[in-house]
């Protein structure tokens, strides 16, 4: 089953990618993305550093400003 990180405030999306059968995983902190194929987050944590430590292996899509029906669509369209 596909495994999707979602951001803690972002329940809507959770609920939306639930639905379509995708297994959930809230985002707590950085460890919590692990193993995850793609991940949803508010770009709340943009990094203001430039410092890149790669986490995961899938996408990271920025929900800012999207629906969570416009999520869903980013998150199938960016797995294989």
């Amino acid at each position: 089953m596909t495994k999707i990180g979602v951001e803690q405030s972002l329940t809507n999306v959770s609920e939306a990618l639930r639905q379509k059968g995708y297994e959930v995983v809230e985002l707590k902190n950085e460890q919590d993305a692990k193993g995850c194929d793609c991940c949803v987050v508010t770009g709340g944590d943009n990094n203001v550093m430039g410092i890149q430590d790669v986490i995961i292996e899938g996408s990271v899509i920025d929900a800012t400003g999207l629906s969570a029906d416009e999520i869903c669509h980013k998150v199938e369209s960016k797995l294989p």
